[in-house]
């Protein structure tokens, strides 16, 4: 969502743009067929997966976005935080790819562009059922330091994490983990590439306040990067690559279940000492791509073992498994503020 410095409380003359994922999605690609092939591919998935095993699991193998909804995706369609005001949310950004050279199956790639503006600027985010909170978070995802095309420079953030609506300023029970990819600066940091990790006990937006406790590491992450998550035993841990990245204590341990989300956005002026945008009226546009994503519930497991299920599961043709039971009653997953 956002960085960062653990500090009780501290006011800016900005609102910063927060981290969310809308929950409507564009009917005009609802295509009974493509739902009925995704809905038969989750079913054959269910029964070769381990019945012991609460395990969540997409290869991002897909025909069409019709598809991609069926499996319980959700693409932001509201504008609003994070990003540049005035920005749009679209579907527009997503296309699902298996030309992707070092994946298997396949992988969905988020596409965002801007000019600087809100009115030229479209972010991109989709995300989860609200059902997940204790063991181990996985992806595999690309990073670029550069855009593919136009002027270098933006803020940009590439994301992978976990989050629980913000019920009212300052809840007690707001829970996020987040990996943050920032390749041109951001947060009030100098232009130089860097990683985030943040867990968060709680925010407001207005005046902006927060409670968290963030790790920053200084380098490129362009490439392939398998980023591993465990909530586990009151601490939260990050790992990237299989080596340890950052460790958080029991202050910001996720109390609430969370949906799982990716989204790549632009940082806007000012929000917690932010450059923003570079000044080029050029558009411009920043990727990400996603290989895979997985969940196991209960447990904290290593990087290599998160891999040795997937290539199990790789290995017996499951492109998608879900068994991670929905709480009771469901829980609203409107994956936004």
């Amino acid at each position: 969502m956002g960085h960062q410095r653990l500090f009780l409380t501290s006011i800016l003359s900005v609102s910063i743009a927060i981290v969310g994922c809308g929950s409507k999605t564009d009917s005009s690609v609802q295509q009974t067929s493509s739902a009925a092939q995704a809905s038969s591919i989750a079913q054959s998935s269910l029964a070769a997966a381990p019945a012991t095993a609460a395990v969540f699991f997409d290869d991002f193998n897909y025909p069409d976005l019709a598809a991609f909804h069926s499996n319980g995706w959700k693409v932001r369609t509201e504008t609003g935080h994070p990003g540049i005001k005035g920005a749009t949310w679209s579907a527009e950004g997503l296309s699902f790819h298996t030309d992707i050279p070092e994946t298997e199956a396949g992988a969905v790639r988020m596409s965002s562009v801007t000019n600087g503006t809100g009115e030229k600027t479209r972010h991109t985010q989709f995300c989860h059922a609200r059902k997940y909170r204790e063991g181990t978070y996985a992806a595999r995802v690309f990073f670029r330091d550069e855009p593919s095309y136009g002027p270098d420079g933006d803020e940009v953030i590439q994301t992978m994490y976990a989050i629980s609506p913000l019920k009212a300023p300052m809840d007690k029970n707001y829970s996020e983990t987040d990996f943050e990819y920032l390749p041109n600066g951001g947060w009030g940091e100098n232009a130089k590439p860097a990683m985030w990790t943040t867990s968060w006990d709680t925010f407001q937006l207005e005046p902006w306040t927060k409670v968290n406790e963030f790790t920053r590491q200084e380098g490129s992450y362009a490439g392939w990067r398998t980023l591993v998550l465990t909530v586990a035993d009151n601490k939260v841990t990050y790992y990237v690559d299989g080596k340890l990245f950052s460790e958080h204590t029991s202050a910001v341990y996720p109390e609430d279940f969370m949906s799982i989300n990716f989204n790549l956005w632009f940082m806007p002026k000012g929000a917690d000492g932010s450059l923003g945008p570079v000044d080029s009226p050029e558009m411009r546009e920043y990727q990400e791509d996603i290989d895979w994503v997985f969940f196991q519930e209960g447990v904290a497991i290593s990087t290599a073992k998160v891999e040795a299920q997937i290539a199990e599961l790789r290995g017996k043709k499951v492109a998608y498994v879900d068994n991670v039971k929905e709480q009771n009653p469901v829980l609203p997953s409107p994956c936004g503020l």
